[in-house]
């Protein structure tokens, strides 16, 4: 399964296409092909011939801190499909919020996750694909149960709310 790039439609890259990796940063590849860019999630990394990321661990007396700094390790690997960055330096995470909430089947304290995020235009095609990167990445935090993603568009995103590091690289500052 690949997405168009920017329009943010699944489509099925026929078996034998010939193109080149563009980006490959954070587990997930931006591939050109047919003069079209597609991004390929990590999950489906073998279809390039690439491996899939391997699975995340997390001690078993983690604390929300080690909990929360893997989260934002998670968003770190979370790269925008044309702009060469994550999103968290990118300066599109508004706010993470770590919970507790007990699980009725094991008895077993299992966590929440919560995040603000913003797009870096309203009517991006990507967005509800990166909304959907996130939920996926923080799927994979041991002891996460329940992740909410929230998009939201106040205060709107401008380029000052990049890293400086981000705004360097992409010439923005």
């Amino acid at each position: 399964m690949a997405v168009i790039v920017p329009a943010g439609e699944e489509v099925r890259l026929p078996a034998g296409s010939y193109g080149y990796i563009t980006q490959a940063l954070g587990g997930s590849y931006t591939v050109f092909v047919d003069g079209s860019l597609f991004r390929i999630a990590g999950k489906d990394a073998d279809a390039i011939g690439k491996e899939p990321p391997p699975a995340l661990e997390l001690p078993a007396d983690a604390s929300d801190e080690d909990v929360e700094k893997l989260v934002w390790q998670q968003l770190r690997t979370i790269y925008d499909p044309e702009i060469p960055h994550n999103i968290v330096d990118l300066g599109l995470v508004y706010e993470v919020n770590i919970g507790k909430r007990e699980d009725g089947e094991s008895g077993k304290s299992q966590r929440t996750v919560a995040v603000k995020m913003t797009l870096t235009a309203p009517g991006c095609g990507m967005g509800e694909i990166l909304v959907d990167d996130v939920r996926s990445k923080l799927e994979l935090i041991p002891t996460v149960a329940d992740i909410d993603v929230e998009l939201v568009f106040d205060p709107p995103w401008s380029q000052h709310m990049m890293s400086e590091a981000a705004r360097l690289e992409t010439g923005m500052l």
